[in-house]
Formats: C-alpha cells, structure tokens, sequence
C-alpha cells in the first residue's frame, strides 16, 4: 500500500510508514473545553475523521487517540465571566463539542482523554525530566530548559533566536532563558490544583498532550495531527518533553497539520474575534453541506469562508443528492444496497464494470496527500455520466441499467467512505399521494397555460422541502432538507 501525505516535520510528502504493520496509532489534539467551537476548529477535527475512516478503508486498523484539555487558564477566566465552576465550564463545553461534531457526521475518536485525568503520570513524567538535567524547579514552578534540548526547534525549523526575535515571550522572574516554558505551574488562590513534590498546581499545557499520547499509544507511535497553528510552540514542546524523557525518538514518526480557515485573508480566531461558530454554520445549514465545504479544500490548504462558499457547497451537495434519487427511481429494486462494511485494501476484489474505474481514480487522489479536491472532481464526473444514463435506464434500456448500477454503487461507496450519508428517498404514503396530487394540479395548470399558478405550486412544493425537476420521462420529485431561517 502507498498513502503518500505531507510530513510537517520533514518538510515534504513522504510514503506512510507505521510502527506496526497494518496497524495506524493516531494522536490528534482536541479542544479546550472554555467555550463553543468555531468553524475553523471544526473543520480540523472533520479533516482528521476524514483521513481515519480513509485509512480503514485501505484496510488499516486504526487506534485514534484525541484529547480535552479540561484544566487551563482559559477554563479558569470562563469560569470566573460565568460566576460558574471550572468543573461545570469544562463539562458544559464538552457536551457542546460532541454536539457540534455529531451534527457534523464526526465519529467519536476511539479514545476520548482528558487531562485532569492524568496528572499523577504527568506529575511523574515532570519529575523524570528534572531528574535528565533538563527541568528545573523555582518557588513551585517548573519549568522545560530549552537550551538543554539540542535539536529544539527540528518542528518549526526555527533557532532558538528566531524565535525569542519573532515571538511573544511571557516574562517570569524564575525562567533561565525568556523560551523556557512551565512544566508545572503552583497555585493561586481559588484555582484548582493538585498536589506534587514541589506544591499545589497544575501541569502546563504542553505536558498534557506529550503525556497522553505516549499513555495509550506509546512512544514512536505513527501519526500526530492537529491545526497548523500548533507547530510552534505546542508541538515543538511536545517533541522536546517527550523525547527527551524516553530518551528516544522519534516521539512521532510522522506529523499531519491541517489549515487553518480564514475570514478575508485573516485567520479565524477567538482572539480576533471573528469567529463563526460551528452551531451557527449547521443551524443553517445541514451538517452535511457543512461538511461538503470543509473537505473540498485540501487539508493543507488555507481555506476561506463565506456564505457564497457555503451556498455553493449546498448546491453541489444537492446535485449528489439529486443523482442519487433520480438513480433509485430510475433502477427500483434493481438499485445497489448501501454499502454495510468498506475496504478497499490494495489489490482488493470487488466492484467491476464502469465504476470501478472511478473508483480506481479515487483512491489515485486519496492516496496523494488525500487530494480530497481530485476526489471531490471524480464523483461528480461520475454524476454526470450516471445523470446520462437516467432516463434511458427509466425505460428499460437494459445496457444504460446496469451502467447506471455500476455508476450508481461507486456513487455510494466513495460518498459513504467521505462520510456522506444522504436522508431516505422514500416516504410515507400519505405524503406520497399529497404531493402527487399537488403534481397533478400543477401539470393541469401548465396545461392550461396558467403559468403563474404553476409556478406557486412549485415554490410552495419547494419551501416545504420538496424538490421537482421536468425531464422527458415526467416529473420526477424527493424530499430535501430544508436550510433554516435565519434570526
């Protein structure tokens, strides 16, 4: 098998190599749990999902690790703006999250971690680093001595100059070197903390994930993700704790960052202020389309925002959509079941005839970087056969059916692998005869060249969530969910 991504760390795109054969062991850095998501955070989290269940198609089990960063000095601040509990924020945000990623079609990762569930090993694995030389306690702070970690900065590609030149440095009396960040951080009144060999606190941010990782997958696991603006410093401060505590590396044998999204050329961000949240996006959207817009961007890639790119993932969205009923209308019975397990191991027997050679094309793209835009580019080359194929297959024409089959089949194998699960075609048959007999009405009144009426019967058809579309076989119609109004 040869999945070939973008290495952050070696600066170039590499073939997957995992520690285990078959086997993928996969970190990814989840949320602080201080306030709702936003889009930009979202499409992260759906990026990752989307190279998971990629990797268990191509026959690969998958141990996908993800964290919450439930102690933090964000939680703290909200707790305190919401006269609440750190307890009652980090839970209120956590639900929140999943709700958000449920709506969003995200599986749950295998392993859902929280840091507050881990500080004795934390408290452990800082006591380790003291012991190597290369942390230091003061006044009950620990702090990381970045200048006993010769190769600090391999992630990013920065020395440590650059760094103390290029970025903010959050001044203490107690550090040896301005880049020297806290491993353990004492208490202050009213926070919350735990107890360690050198007071009351709390680990630092960076410990948490370095901790958790190698916990449940151990050191040299294969992939660590996250957004791009974790390279530095969180990242870089991983690598630094970990290997140097294991004495080994590589900490992780690859790294995976996803782009970041932006409004008008700036980077959303809670900081800025201007965020969209996730929960806004999918209450006017369906979760789906929401998930459309995010995937067509490569997950490198920088990715803007807008309600004209959303508009356009909805429409695009609707031509699968439409596709799809029209073929289950064309075929009937004849109409290929939904996939119930899909792999697509190298060199895998299965799907044959015309689809198969999209189906090929996919994985090509997927396999290059997940070139999710190639793959976005091949199912709707194959919508646009299939759509040929309709009408032609609605009367019978035995060879345009089992085109139609075929086309129709990889149609569901590729959009259920991306994580598409379109809303049932068929419906109650009172709903059925009622909008048959709206039809019937409508057809009367273009008869009868009274247009207008048509027309409103067509829109009133539409605002209920009804489509219609006119072909030479008759007018065929499904239903489709309807966008909710805004205000």
């Amino acid at each position: 098998m040869s999945i070939r991504f973008h290495d952050s760390r070696l600066r170039t795109v590499v073939e997957l190599d995992t520690r285990d054969p078959g086997r993928v062991a996969m970190y990814v850095c989840g949320p602080t749990v201080y306030n709702l998501i936003h889009i930009g955070n979202a499409r992260t989290f759906l990026w990752f999902d989307f190279i998971r269940q990629y990797f268990e198609y191509r026959g690969l089990q998958v141990t996908y690790v993800m964290n919450y960063t439930d102690v933090d000095d964000r939680i703290i601040e909200r707790a305190k703006v919401e006269g609440s509990t750190t307890d009652a924020v980090t839970e209120k945000y956590t639900r929140a999250f999943e709700d958000d990623m449920a709506a969003l079609g995200v599986t749950p990762a295998d392993v859902l971690s929280r840091a507050t569930d881990h500080i004795g090993e934390m408290v452990k694995a800082i006591e380790g680093l003291i012991e190597r030389g290369v942390a230091y306690a003061t006044d009950g702070d620990v702090f990381y001595s970045v200048e006993k970690f010769p190769s600090y900065g391999k992630l990013s590609g920065r020395s440590l100059e650059d760094m103390r030149a290029g970025d903010r440095v959050n001044p203490h009396e107690g550090k040896k070197h301005p880049l020297d960040f806290a491993l353990w951080k004492a208490a202050k009144e009213g926070e919350p903390s735990w107890p360690s060999p050198w007071g009351p606190g709390r680990p630092g941010w960076h410990i948490e994930c370095s901790v958790m990782s190698t916990t449940y997958l151990g050191t040299g696991f294969d992939i660590h993700g996250g957004a791009s603006d974790l390279i530095f410093p969180h990242h870089e401060n991983e690598i630094a704790q970990a290997e140097a505590l294991a004495d080994t590396e590589p900490f992780v044998r690859h790294w995976m960052h996803a782009g970041l999204v932006q409004m008008e050329s700036v980077k959303m961000s809670k900081s800025l202020g201007n965020v969209v949240l996730a929960r806004e996006v999918v209450a006017a959207y369906p979760g789906e389309v929401a998930r459309y817009w995010a995937l067509t961007g490569s997950y490198r890639t920088q990715l803007s925002f807008s309600d004209e790119a959303l508009a356009d993932a909805a429409q695009g969205y609707e031509r699968w959509s439409t596709f799809l009923a029209a073929a289950k209308h064309a075929l009937g019975p004849d109409m290929p079941p939904a996939p119930q397990h899909l792999h697509r191991p190298e060199g895998a027997d299965g799907l044959v005839g015309p689809g198969a050679e999209y189906i090929g094309r996919f994985i090509d793209a997927m396999d290059d970087d997940f070139n999710s835009s190639e793959a976005f580019a091949v199912v709707h080359e194959l919508v646009r056969e299939a759509n040929r194929r309709i009408e032609p297959a609605q009367r019978g024409e035995t060879e345009d059916r089992e085109v139609l089959s075929s086309l129709a089949e990889a149609f569901t194998e590729m959009t259920t692998m991306m994580g598409f699960h379109f809303g049932p075609t068929e419906s109650p048959k009172l709903v059925d005869d009622l909008v048959q007999y709206l039809l019937e009405l409508r057809d009367t009144a273009r008869s009868e060249k009274e247009f207008e009426r048509a027309d409103a019967i067509r829109s009133r058809l539409a605002a209920m969530g009804v489509a219609i579309e006119d072909t030479a076989a008759g007018t065929r119609w499904r239903i489709t969910p309807v966008p909710k109004e805004s205000g």
